[in-house]
């Protein structure tokens, strides 16, 4: 999100928590909607998986695979409509690539040159469903030529600077009112897809040679060795992270549960 100005806007999918709180969410806030308390961004009704603030320009996340790209289109068409300078970026997931409508959502952006970000972020498995066996293109982004738009990819979607140097491109190339720009980003998840996925599609040394790419701990390890940081200033960080974890832990656990009354409450917009 560094790539980003504070008023940029993003959707996202099911596991959109982390780039709630990197576009800025209140942490306190989004811990309490997660419990479905009524001092949450959505006041309990969005839950984990609609995380949204606008105040933040997170204009949510959706238990929908693929529920955002269309938001996302429309998010940018409105930038674009009153020349805002804003751009969209729409986080999803590689399943996604597969529902009808990342076809018209791309294909829509790309007739009219709306200033949005597709970012996949492709793990490798559509629940259980291996992504090689899903298309008959090597790799997803290849996909944007159809569209004639850019596409981009970053083969180590776990190493942050690949990261951060390849999406710092593609914005400056949306916000210049180039049109839009397909992203990959190879990465992987370490567990199943929910609580109830036992992960036999994958064997174990496929999951233990990507817990060797951990981002967080390979990046703390260049920050180091490149006297960026010291390691006491970065478990000072840690801590602090934890702190504020668990202080949103306590705020959520003592919110109340909305009122019965709050159902018919924002039914409309105003």
């Amino acid at each position: 999100m560094l790539a980003l100005n504070e008023d940029d806007l993003l959707t996202s999918n099911h596991r959109g928590h982390g780039q709630a709180i990197a576009k800025g969410i209140n942490l306190n806030e989004m811990m309490a909607e997660i419990l479905g308390k009524y001092t949450g961004t959505c006041k309990g009704k969005g839950g984990s998986m609609h995380i949204a603030d606008l105040d933040a320009g997170n204009l949510g996340a959706n238990g929908i695979v693929g529920g955002g790209m269309g938001i996302a289109v429309g998010a940018a068409l409105t930038q674009q409509m009153h020349k805002t300078g804003k751009i969209v970026v729409c986080f999803f997931g590689d399943g996604a690539t597969n529902e009808g409508v990342f076809h018209e959502a791309v294909n829509m952006a790309s007739i009219w040159k709306l200033p949005v970000i597709f970012y996949c972020i492709n793990n490798g498995y559509g629940i259980s469903a291996d992504i090689k066996k899903m298309t008959n293109v090597e790799h997803i982004h290849e996909r944007s030529a159809a569209y004639g738009i850019p596409g981009m990819f970053i083969p180590d979607g776990n190493n942050v600077l690949d990261v951060y140097e390849g999406f710092q491109k593609a914005v400056e190339h949306v916000r210049s009112g180039k049109g839009p720009v397909l992203i990959e980003s190879v990465t992987y998840r370490w567990l199943g897809h929910s609580s109830s996925d036992p992960g036999k599609y994958r064997t174990r040394e496929e999951v233990d040679e990507w817990k060797k790419k951990d981002p967080i701990e390979n990046l703390r390890k260049y920050l180091v060795e490149n006297k960026i940081a010291t390691d006491e200033e970065l478990e000072s960080i840690q801590a602090q992270v934890k702190e504020a974890v668990e202080a949103s832990v306590k705020f959520a656990e003592e919110s109340p549960f909305p009122p019965l009354e709050s159902a018919f409450e924002d039914i409309y917009a105003d």
